[in-house]
């Protein structure tokens, strides 16, 4: 297993659009996607958060890579249940040995997790960076994916909440 952090595109696009990308370069500095999968998500769109994914990118510390030989063949395979973009991070995820993968889809977490690959998901990073002192309280940035349509079940949020020592009663 190598130090490094594979992410698909969902997190680190909800990340962007609550300005908190920061919070993945802070605790695990670089961060690897496949290239697909952030080029999919129109990174020179203009959209909410576009920009600071794009500035991530350019500064070095979320980095794009291509599938190792072979990659596509075992990318088609996995198609026929996640996504292209979710397939892509569990092959590179696979590929690097990484540390984890950052991924949020249900269906492509219990894939990973059938390969042997570790997974945390965005609720798992927003509690890591809690419990690190990075952020003072997880409630607020949980508001505020839910302002941008990030969806997270209540029972997830409510789970955060009380690891997190806070009060989901405190929850809009």
């Amino acid at each position: 297993m190598t130090a490094v952090i594979v992410s698909d595109a969902g997190p680190l696009i909800a990340l962007s659009r609550i300005d908190q990308l920061g919070l993945l370069q802070q605790r695990y500095g670089t961060l690897v996607s496949p290239e697909p999968v952030l080029e999919e998500r129109r990174i020179h769109s203009g959209r909410p958060g576009a920009r600071r994914l794009a500035t991530a990118i350019a500064d070095g510390w979320i980095q794009t890579r291509s599938l190792a030989a072979g990659g596509d063949i075992e990318v088609e395979r996995l198609r026929l249940v996640p996504d292209l973009g979710e397939a892509r991070a569990i092959v590179l995820a696979e590929q690097l040995q990484c540390r984890f993968l950052l991924i949020d889809e249900r269906r492509g977490r219990a894939i990973a997790k059938r390969r042997g690959i570790p997974v945390v998901g965005l609720a798992g990073v927003l509690l890591i960076a809690k419990r690190a002192g990075q952020v003072a309280s997880v409630q607020p940035l949980l508001d505020a994916l839910a302002i941008e349509g990030y969806r997270l079940s209540a029972a997830l949020a409510a789970e955060v909440l009380r690891l997190a020592e806070e009060s989901a009663s405190k929850r809009g």
